[in-house]
């Protein structure tokens, strides 16, 4: 296969990590010089202790849909879920597409990896040969990770082929993340064991945080414990002490795996798994610097204090940017409101495009018949997804509604170079309230403060949907509060609400208002001859026929049992008398229309007055009541039954 440009989805989780963004900066290094179009599909789970926030967060890999790619990259070891992982392994060989698996060996795909057994015992040889160390402690990956699996084992092969043994409290399980280092010092002091001499880390990230950690408790290194990384990423060699570690082209392993597939795609013979040169990095931290390889001369420290102040300044500027935001988007209750306040920090991060993509279900708060909330979204998108907010090119606009299985519009139109696209889920808990879509911006791999742009990105559009849910509860209650719930029309409180503004402009204006009462005849022999239903149903129609003879205005409610008022502002006599026969006209023709076995009939009266400040509008209801009582004793005690 050979054609002009290609298409290449990335699987990828936590690009605030120096791991995974170098490999991204290789990735897109190859982009820049190819025509080659990159989607980026990242989630950020693992941080935050919360499983219900990883499965929103593990959604956004649900989104693509991999017949539509010419080719992927993984990196599922930052996953650190096996069942998503699994997921997104037979969605990939169902699609039948060339894929690049980067440090997580898996049969049928491309490899590139280092050979993680051999780095993490040169390490540990060199700590026990060199150093003379005989106790250690271990920080490792997670269990059930590949490479996080082979580094341990190798730790253990070299103490037992050393005849040192290792006690389970001196060996922790992390994450691979920052806090684990912190965490694993503090368990390896509650355990009461005596303190190692060295602590080996499965990679640079945990390393650094447990010196801090360490250093917090009054230990030297490694005067007094000995600590080693892995990765040899820019923290290792920046951190006050310089951390021992293992050094790999992780930038190289990105531009690499695209390499591959541009072979594959042309054709091109080559080996499945590549094994990366790699090379312990033995400085400060063992008691090993070397002055050749550390920065001793003031131009080299000019240019490291120079990267500390550009990241600095780059962190602070985005922190920035995130408090606005928030403060901003968190007074938003409104779809059009939050999206309006967010364009100005759009435009701040200057990326190419930007799409605010959501569920068509985002803010629905549907019931079922039981009265509980309807299922949301968590397993994939809704069938459409609506973009409120769409910026390309330095100008806003809004698309129409797409289909999820496309992903995102015009994402695979040719173009004269290579686009390189993140995804990012929105969301709440497991609750999928859509994704975001950014293309060529430096915001994402440049700052630190990229995921919690995300999350308030999130919450945020969750603090909205609340509003409006909060709203839509509120107008059900009042409706409740105010609506008769066997007519639909108003009940007392609705009437009251509705006519006393009305019934006060009338006072203030002198202008008369008019009050009429409707009392249904023969509900009793309706009730006892055909059962409540019928009765339930007479009601309605007399509810029916006040509401389309009521065409000016009028204020009109059921007041109780079967009686209903109506109140009219300016009405004159004339008026009063005409709205009385159009109700009985309408009453006959559904006697004459509608085959049931029994007549509506209803007593009327009204009562035209000029109120007065402090009048009393349900004194007029009374009023009505009593005129209305006296035209139904007029009329005949006849039966309201037809024969």
């Amino acid at each position: 296969m050979s054609k002009s440009s290609y298409n290449i989805a990335v699987i990828i989780a936590g690009i605030d990590e120096e791991y995974q963004s170098e490999i991204l900066s290789g990735i897109e290094e190859f982009k820049s010089r190819n025509r080659v179009n990159i989607a980026v599909f990242v989630s950020f789970s693992g941080v935050m202790g919360n499983q219900r926030h990883d499965v929103g967060e593990f959604n956004i890999f649900n989104l693509p849909d991999f017949k539509l790619f010419d080719g992927a990259i993984l990196l599922t070891n930052t996953i650190g879920y096996q069942p998503v992982i699994n997921d997104i392994f037979a969605r990939i060989r169902k699609a039948g597409i060339p894929t690049v698996s980067v440090d997580y060996d898996v049969k049928d795909f491309y490899h590139i990896g280092i050979d993680n057994g051999r780095a993490m015992r040169d390490i540990t040889e060199h700590i026990i040969h060199k150093h003379g160390c005989r106790t250690f402690n271990y920080v490792s990956g997670p269990k059930d990770n590949p490479e996080s699996k082979e580094r341990y084992e190798s730790f253990l092969e070299v103490l037992k082929e050393n005849n040192i043994s290792i006690e389970k409290e001196r060996i922790y399980f992390g994450d691979f993340r920052s806090p684990s280092g912190r965490e694993a010092v503090n368990a390896f002091v509650e355990s009461g064991k005596p303190m190692p001499e060295a602590i080996v880390c499965a990679n640079d990230d945990m390393a650094i945080s447990a010196m801090i950690a360490l250093n917090a408790l009054g230990y030297r290194i490694p005067e007094d414990i000995i600590v080693s990384g892995f990765d040899n990423t820019y923290r290792a060699h920046n951190y006050p002490t310089e951390l021992t570690s293992v050094e790999r082209p992780l930038h190289r392993s990105g531009k690499l795996a695209c390499e591959i597939l541009f072979n594959h795609f042309n054709n091109i013979p080559q080996e499945r798994s590549t094994i990366l040169d790699m090379h312990p990095h033995f400085t400060e931290s063992c008691g090993c610097a070397d002055c050749s390889e550390t920065a001793t001369d003031v131009k080299a420290l000019k240019n490291i204090n120079y990267k500390k102040f550009s990241k600095f300044e780059s962190t602070t500027q985005y922190m920035s940017l995130v408090n606005r935001m928030s403060s901003q988007l968190v007074e938003c209750d409104s779809l059009f409101e939050f999206t309006r306040s967010l364009k100005p920090f759009i435009s701040e991060i200057k990326p190419e495009l930007f799409c605010m993509c959501i569920c068509s279900d985002w803010n629905i708060e549907a019931e079922t018949s039981h009265g509980s909330a309807a299922p949301v979204t968590v397993n994939g998108y809704t069938k459409d997804i609506l973009v409120p907010l769409s910026y390309k090119y330095g100008r806003f606009s809004s698309l129409p509604p797409f289909a999820s299985a496309d992903i995102l519009p015009g994402l695979f139109d040719a173009t004269p170079k290579g686009r390189m696209y993140y995804f990012i889920p929105l969301h709440f808990r497991e609750r999928a309230l859509g994704y975001i879509v950014i293309m060529n911006s430096r915001f994402p791999l440049q700052s630190s403060m990229f995921q919690t742009w995300c999350i308030t990105m999130s919450n945020m559009l969750e603090n909205v949907r609340k509003i409006i849910s909060l709203d839509l509860a509120v107008q059900k209650l009042n409706k409740l509060y105010t609506v008769d719930t066997l007519t639909g029309i108003f009940n007392r409180n609705g009437f009251v609400n509705n006519a006393t503004p009305q019934f006060e402009q009338c006072i203030k204006n002198h202008r008369p208002v008019m009050l009429m009462f409707i009392d249904m005849d023969g509900l009793k022999l309706i009730n006892d001859n055909y059962g409540h239903d019928a009765g339930d149903n007479a009601i309605r129609t007399i509810a029916n026929i006040i509401e389309d003879s009521c065409v000016n205005s009028e204020v009109y409610c059921r007041f109780g049992g079967d009686e209903f008022i109506i109140f009219g502002a300016g009405f004159s006599s004339d008026e009063a008398q005409n709205l009385t026969q159009k109700i009985n006209a309408n009453t006959e023709f559904y006697n004459q229309r509608n085959d049931v076995p029994y007549t509506i009939a209803a007593s009327i009266g009204f009562h035209i007055a000029y109120p007065d400040e402090g009048d009393d509008l349900f004194n007029l209801v009374t009023i009505a009541d009593n005129i209305m009582y006296k035209a139904k004793k007029k009329k005949k005690l006849s039966k309201y039954l037809k024969t």
